[in-house]
Protein backbone atom coordinates (compact mmCIF):
# COMPACT_ATOMS: atom_id res chain seq x y z
CA UNK A 1 0.00 0.00 0.00
CA UNK A 2 3.09 2.55 1.09
CA UNK A 3 4.76 1.70 -2.28
CA UNK A 4 1.49 2.27 -4.53
CA UNK A 5 1.04 5.50 -2.89
CA UNK A 6 4.37 6.78 -3.05
CA UNK A 7 4.20 5.61 -7.14
CA UNK A 8 0.87 7.52 -7.15
CA UNK A 9 2.53 10.84 -6.05
CA UNK A 10 5.58 10.34 -7.93
CA UNK A 11 3.50 9.86 -11.56
CA UNK A 12 0.72 12.77 -10.76
CA UNK A 13 3.17 14.73 -9.16
CA UNK A 14 5.06 14.76 -12.16
CA UNK A 15 2.37 14.96 -14.99
CA UNK A 16 1.53 18.46 -13.23
CA UNK A 17 4.54 19.80 -12.56
CA UNK A 18 5.09 19.05 -16.39
CA UNK A 19 2.13 21.45 -17.08
CA UNK A 20 3.67 24.88 -17.41
CA UNK A 21 2.05 28.10 -16.63
CA UNK A 22 5.04 30.22 -18.99
CA UNK A 23 4.69 28.10 -21.90
CA UNK A 24 0.96 28.17 -21.91
CA UNK A 25 1.07 31.91 -21.64
CA UNK A 26 3.58 32.73 -24.13
CA UNK A 27 1.68 30.68 -26.77
CA UNK A 28 -1.76 31.95 -25.80
CA UNK A 29 -1.24 36.05 -25.36
CA UNK A 30 1.57 36.10 -27.62
CA UNK A 31 1.80 33.05 -30.18
CA UNK A 32 5.22 32.25 -29.56
CA UNK A 33 7.26 29.97 -27.37
CA UNK A 34 9.20 31.31 -24.01
CA UNK A 35 11.88 28.55 -25.12
CA UNK A 36 12.68 30.08 -28.40
CA UNK A 37 12.99 33.74 -27.02
CA UNK A 38 15.80 35.43 -24.49
CA UNK A 39 17.74 32.71 -22.08
CA UNK A 40 15.49 29.61 -23.54
CA UNK A 41 14.32 28.77 -20.05
CA UNK A 42 10.34 28.55 -19.44
CA UNK A 43 10.59 29.92 -16.22
CA UNK A 44 9.05 33.35 -14.81
CA UNK A 45 11.88 35.60 -15.15
CA UNK A 46 12.60 35.09 -18.95
CA UNK A 47 8.74 35.36 -19.14
CA UNK A 48 8.87 38.83 -17.29
CA UNK A 49 11.95 39.76 -19.14
CA UNK A 50 10.33 39.02 -22.74
CA UNK A 51 6.80 40.24 -22.33
CA UNK A 52 6.60 42.18 -19.15
CA UNK A 53 3.26 41.47 -16.87
CA UNK A 54 1.17 40.62 -19.54
CA UNK A 55 0.15 36.89 -19.19
CA UNK A 56 2.45 36.88 -15.67
CA UNK A 57 -0.58 35.99 -13.61
CA UNK A 58 -1.81 33.07 -16.06
CA UNK A 59 2.13 31.88 -15.32
CA UNK A 60 1.71 32.58 -11.52
CA UNK A 61 -1.43 30.40 -11.35
CA UNK A 62 -0.97 27.79 -12.93
CA UNK A 63 2.62 27.09 -11.77
CA UNK A 64 1.62 28.22 -7.87
CA UNK A 65 -1.89 25.66 -8.12
CA UNK A 66 -0.02 22.70 -9.94
CA UNK A 67 2.29 22.95 -6.60
CA UNK A 68 -0.22 23.01 -4.15
CA UNK A 69 -1.88 20.30 -5.84
CA UNK A 70 1.03 17.93 -6.28
CA UNK A 71 1.90 18.61 -2.47
CA UNK A 72 -1.06 18.53 -0.68
CA UNK A 73 -1.79 15.01 -2.63
CA UNK A 74 1.76 13.69 -1.07
CA UNK A 75 0.79 15.26 2.20
CA UNK A 76 -3.01 13.69 2.28
CA UNK A 77 -1.75 10.47 1.08
CA UNK A 78 1.64 9.89 3.05
CA UNK A 79 -0.25 11.10 6.79
CA UNK A 80 -2.13 7.80 6.45
CA UNK A 81 1.40 6.15 7.41
CA UNK A 82 2.43 9.15 9.68
CA UNK A 83 4.71 10.87 7.30
CA UNK A 84 2.71 13.92 6.45
CA UNK A 85 6.22 16.07 5.80
CA UNK A 86 7.78 13.11 3.75
CA UNK A 87 4.84 13.27 1.41
CA UNK A 88 5.18 16.93 1.28
CA UNK A 89 8.85 16.30 0.04
CA UNK A 90 8.59 13.76 -1.98
CA UNK A 91 5.33 15.33 -4.07
CA UNK A 92 7.73 18.29 -4.19
CA UNK A 93 11.11 16.74 -6.09
CA UNK A 94 8.73 15.37 -9.02
CA UNK A 95 6.70 18.08 -9.10
CA UNK A 96 9.65 20.02 -10.01
CA UNK A 97 11.42 17.24 -12.02
CA UNK A 98 8.17 17.62 -13.83
CA UNK A 99 8.41 21.31 -14.91
CA UNK A 100 11.82 20.99 -15.58
CA UNK A 101 11.78 18.12 -18.04
CA UNK A 102 7.94 18.16 -19.02
CA UNK A 103 6.78 14.76 -21.03
CA UNK A 104 4.04 17.29 -22.65
CA UNK A 105 6.87 20.00 -24.18
CA UNK A 106 9.90 17.63 -25.25
CA UNK A 107 11.52 17.40 -21.72
CA UNK A 108 12.56 21.14 -21.92
CA UNK A 109 10.92 23.50 -19.30
CA UNK A 110 11.80 25.65 -16.26
CA UNK A 111 13.78 25.43 -13.74
CA UNK A 112 11.18 24.79 -10.93
CA UNK A 113 12.16 27.92 -8.74
CA UNK A 114 8.14 29.00 -8.22
CA UNK A 115 7.50 25.13 -7.49
CA UNK A 116 10.40 24.84 -5.33
CA UNK A 117 8.84 28.10 -3.26
CA UNK A 118 5.87 27.08 -3.05
CA UNK A 119 6.90 23.98 -1.79
CA UNK A 120 8.65 25.31 1.25
CA UNK A 121 5.90 27.89 2.22
CA UNK A 122 3.74 24.73 2.31
CA UNK A 123 6.44 22.42 3.68
CA UNK A 124 6.71 24.60 7.23
CA UNK A 125 6.07 28.19 7.61
CA UNK A 126 9.07 28.58 9.12
CA UNK A 127 11.52 26.85 6.49
CA UNK A 128 9.42 28.86 4.10
CA UNK A 129 10.14 32.11 5.86
CA UNK A 130 13.83 31.28 6.29
CA UNK A 131 14.16 30.75 2.44
CA UNK A 132 12.72 32.89 0.93
CA UNK A 133 14.30 35.38 2.98
CA UNK A 134 17.49 33.90 1.61
CA UNK A 135 16.01 34.25 -1.86
CA UNK A 136 15.20 38.14 -1.24
CA UNK A 137 18.20 39.48 0.24
CA UNK A 138 20.39 37.82 -2.37
CA UNK A 139 18.15 39.17 -5.03
CA UNK A 140 17.94 42.63 -3.44
CA UNK A 141 21.74 43.33 -3.08
CA UNK A 142 23.08 41.58 -6.43
CA UNK A 143 19.70 41.69 -8.77
CA UNK A 144 21.45 38.03 -9.94
CA UNK A 145 17.52 35.81 -9.47
CA UNK A 146 19.47 32.67 -10.13
CA UNK A 147 21.66 33.23 -7.28
CA UNK A 148 19.30 34.03 -4.99
CA UNK A 149 17.38 31.04 -6.21
CA UNK A 150 20.70 28.94 -5.71
CA UNK A 151 20.78 29.93 -2.39
CA UNK A 152 17.49 29.03 -1.62
CA UNK A 153 17.63 25.78 -2.44
CA UNK A 154 21.21 25.39 -0.60
CA UNK A 155 19.22 26.89 2.28
CA UNK A 156 16.22 23.84 2.10
CA UNK A 157 17.96 20.93 3.85
CA UNK A 158 19.64 23.57 6.12
CA UNK A 159 16.28 24.88 7.29
CA UNK A 160 14.11 21.14 7.33
CA UNK A 161 17.44 19.90 9.70
CA UNK A 162 17.44 23.32 11.96
CA UNK A 163 13.43 22.66 12.38
CA UNK A 164 13.40 19.24 13.43
CA UNK A 165 13.25 17.15 10.08
CA UNK A 166 14.37 13.40 10.42
CA UNK A 167 16.97 12.01 8.10
CA UNK A 168 14.56 10.88 5.52
CA UNK A 169 12.88 14.51 5.08
CA UNK A 170 16.58 15.75 5.18
CA UNK A 171 17.68 13.45 2.36
CA UNK A 172 14.61 14.35 0.32
CA UNK A 173 15.14 18.26 0.97
CA UNK A 174 19.13 17.62 -0.47
CA UNK A 175 17.70 16.45 -3.70
CA UNK A 176 14.91 19.30 -4.38
CA UNK A 177 17.53 21.99 -3.56
CA UNK A 178 20.34 19.73 -5.63
CA UNK A 179 18.18 19.75 -8.39
CA UNK A 180 17.53 23.34 -8.05
CA UNK A 181 21.24 23.81 -8.28
CA UNK A 182 21.73 21.58 -11.01
CA UNK A 183 19.38 23.18 -13.17
CA UNK A 184 21.32 26.51 -12.55
CA UNK A 185 24.62 25.14 -13.87
CA UNK A 186 24.98 27.46 -16.78
CA UNK A 187 23.78 30.40 -14.64
CA UNK A 188 26.58 29.32 -12.31
CA UNK A 189 28.85 29.21 -14.91
CA UNK A 190 28.08 32.68 -15.80
CA UNK A 191 28.04 34.31 -12.51
CA UNK A 192 32.06 32.71 -12.39
CA UNK A 193 32.49 34.86 -15.44
CA UNK A 194 30.67 38.02 -14.43
CA UNK A 195 28.25 37.32 -17.51
CA UNK A 196 25.24 36.52 -15.87
CA UNK A 197 22.45 39.19 -16.24
CA UNK A 198 20.90 40.81 -13.42
CA UNK A 199 17.29 41.55 -12.80
CA UNK A 200 15.83 45.05 -14.17
CA UNK A 201 12.69 46.00 -11.68
CA UNK A 202 10.61 48.94 -12.59
CA UNK A 203 11.87 49.00 -16.24
CA UNK A 204 10.14 48.06 -19.67
CA UNK A 205 10.17 44.14 -20.98
CA UNK A 206 12.97 43.75 -23.60
CA UNK A 207 12.28 43.34 -27.08
CA UNK A 208 11.35 39.59 -27.45
CA UNK A 209 13.86 38.21 -29.78
CA UNK A 210 14.46 34.82 -31.03
CA UNK A 211 17.58 32.88 -29.79
CA UNK A 212 20.27 32.68 -32.07
CA UNK A 213 20.46 29.77 -33.97
CA UNK A 214 24.37 28.32 -34.27
CA UNK A 215 25.76 28.90 -37.86
CA UNK A 216 28.14 26.59 -39.59
CA UNK A 217 31.41 27.78 -39.51
CA UNK A 218 32.00 29.37 -43.04
CA UNK A 219 35.91 28.72 -44.88
CA UNK A 220 37.06 31.50 -45.77
CA UNK A 221 38.00 31.29 -49.42
CA UNK A 222 41.66 30.03 -50.89
CA UNK A 223 43.89 32.81 -51.55
CA UNK A 224 45.46 32.56 -54.97
CA UNK A 225 49.15 33.70 -54.78
CA UNK A 226 50.93 33.79 -57.69
CA UNK A 227 54.28 32.61 -56.04
CA UNK A 228 52.57 29.62 -54.77
CA UNK A 229 51.49 26.21 -56.55
CA UNK A 230 48.10 26.72 -57.08
CA UNK A 231 47.14 22.93 -55.93
CA UNK A 232 48.59 24.09 -52.46
CA UNK A 233 46.27 23.58 -49.50
CA UNK A 234 47.62 25.60 -46.52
Amino acid sequence: MLTFCLFVIAIVSYLLGAVNGSIIASKYFFKKDIRELGSGNAGLTNFYRNFGTTGIVVVLLIDIAKTAVAVFLGWALMKIFGHGMVGKLFAGFFVMLGHAFPVYYGFKGGKGVLCGGILVLMLDWRIGLLCWLVFIIAVVFTRYVSLGSICAGIMLPIGTAIFGGWWLQVVLSIMCGLLLVIMHRQNILRLIAGKERKLSLGGKPEAAKERPQKEKPQREPAKFNVFEDVDDEE
